[in-house]
C-alpha cells in the first residue's frame, strides 16, 4: 500500500513538472515583437507594416464607407464615427443606441475629411482601405503623419464578393471580434457556394439578360465586371451592358439602348426610377417591364445590390438569386436569410412580417420568398 502510494506520489509530481515546463515553453515562444508589456500589441497590417495597436481596441473609425460599414457589422459598439449621418430611409433599421455616431466624413472620390474632425473623436486606431494600387501605401503614410500618435491600420478594401474574406477574418480579430467575423464569413460562404453551384448548371442559352438602372432616369448602368453589377453574373444572368471597352466601368446609354437590349430582368437602386418606371411610356416595350420583372434593391440601412459594392451586398446575394431565378433558387428562404442578417449584422430584430414587407417592396412576389 504504502509502495502504490509512492509511485502515485511520483507519477503526481512528473505529471506537473511537464505542465510546468510546458507552461514556460508557451511563455517563452510568444514573439517578442508581438506583445508589449505596455498594453499595446505589434501587429502586421494588410499592407505588410509593422503597426503597435492596443491591445483592447475599443474605439475605431475607417476613412471610407466601405470599411464603416464592415465595422457597423461586425464591432458596432466600438464604431466612435461614421462618413455621413444616416439618411432617413436608413434609419428605419438601426437600433436607437447607434443613431446618433457622430458624422466625421471620409476620404472617398472627391469628399475630403478633415484630420482634426476624426481627431476629435479620440479613436484607438484608424483603419485604412488599400487595393492593389501601389498608390495606396503612400496614402497610408500620409495618414499616418497626419495622425501622428494614433495607429493607422492597412486593411484591403476588396470590392469582389468572393474575395473579402481575408479582409473580414483581419478586420474582426484585430477588434477581438473573431467570432462575428466567422459569422459574417460563414454566412457569405453559404450563399456564394449556392450561387456557384446553381449558376454553373444553367446552360448559356437559358440565362436570363439583365440590365443595371443606376440613375434616377434609369440611363446609367455598369458593365458586366464592374464590381456596382457583379452580383448579376454571380447568381447566373447575363448582364446586357456587355460593352467593349466598357465591360468593367460605369457609363451613361440611351434609352434607345436600352430597347434595343430589350433585357428580361431590370434591377435597380433608385426609387425614383422604381416608382416612374412603369408609368413612363418610354420604357413600356421593353420585356422587363411589360412583364413586370423590375426591382427594387433594399437599401435600409445600407445597399444589399451596390452603394457601395462591399460588405453590405452580401445581403444581396441571395436577394439577386430570387430576383432573376426564382424557381433555380427555390431552395433559399429568403425571409429567414433576411432576418438572420439583420439580428447578426445589423443588429436589428426583424419581425418575419418585417422581412417579408421589405422583400415584397423590392417588387419580389411572395411566392418566390
Amino acid at each position: 500500500m504504502g509502495v502504490n502510494m509512492e509511485k502515485k506520489t511520483k507519477i503526481l509530481i512528473a505529471v506537473l513538472a511537464v505542465i510546468i515546463i510546458a507552461a514556460v515553453a508557451i511563455v517563452c515562444f510568444v514573439p517578442s515583437t508581438t506583445v508589449n508589456t505596455d498594453g499595446n500589441t505589434t501587429i502586421t497590417d494588410m499592407a505588410n507594416r509593422t503597426v503597435t495597436v492596443p491591445s483592447h481596441i475599443e474605439k475605431v473609425v475607417s476613412t471610407r464607407p466601405s470599411m464603416t460599414k464592415l465595422i457597423y457589422m461586425i464591432a458596432p459598439d466600438k464604431l466612435v464615427g461614421i462618413d455621413s449621418k444616416w439618411r432617413d430611409y436608413e434609419l428605419k433599421y438601426v437600433p436607437d443606441k447607434y443613431k446618433d455616431i457622430p458624422e466625421i466624413g471620409c476620404w472617398n472620390g472627391k469628399k475630403d475629411a478633415s484630420y482634426e474632425e476624426f481627431i476629435a473623436v479620440d479613436p484607438d486606431v484608424v483603419i485604412q482601405d488599400i487595393s492593389n494600387d501601389p498608390e495606396d501605401l503612400k496614402i497610408v503614410e500620409e495618414r499616418q503623419k497626419n495622425f501622428a500618435n494614433i495607429p493607422v491600420v492597412a486593411t484591403v478594401d476588396s470590392v469582389d464578393i468572393t474575395q473579402m474574406r481575408a479582409s473580414i477574418k483581419f478586420l474582426g480579430t484585430l477588434l477581438g471580434v473573431e467570432d462575428k467575423a466567422d459569422s459574417l464569413n460563414a454566412f457569405n460562404d453559404k450563399y456564394l457556394t449556392i450561387a456557384k453551384e446553381t449558376s454553373q448548371q444553367i446552360p448559356d442559352s437559358e440565362k436570363k439578360t439583365v440590365y443595371y438602372a443606376r440613375d434616377e432616369n434609369g440611363l446609367n448602368t455598369a458593365g458586366p465586371n464592374s464590381p456596382h453589377a457583379q452580383l448579376i453574373n454571380l447568381v447566373g444572368g447575363k448582364n446586357v451592358a456587355n460593352v467593349s471597352g466598357a465591360d468593367d466601368k460605369d457609363f451613361s446609354v440611351s434609352i434607345e439602348q436600352v430597347i434595343s437590349w430589350n433585357p428580361d430582368v431590370i434591377i435597380t437602386c433608385e426609387k425614383e426610377f422604381y416608382d416612374n418606371v412603369y408609368n413612363d411610356p418610354s420604357w413600356a416595350s421593353i420585356n422587363a417591364v411589360k412583364n413586370h420583372q423590375v426591382y427594387l434593391a433594399p437599401n435600409s440601412p445600407a445597399g444589399w445590390f451596390d452603394m457601395p459594392p462591399s460588405v453590405n451586398v452580401i445581403m444581396g446575394v441571395p436577394w439577386t438569386a430570387k430576383v432573376i431565378y426564382p424557381d433555380k433558387y427555390s431552395s433559399i428562404d429568403l425571409v429567414g436569410a433576411t432576418t438572420e442578417f439583420y439580428s447578426q449584422f445589423y443588429h436589428y430584430d426583424l419581425t418575419n412580417d418585417e422581412a417579408k414587407q421589405i422583400l415584397l417592396d423590392s417588387g419580389l412576389k411572395e411566392s418566390a420568398l
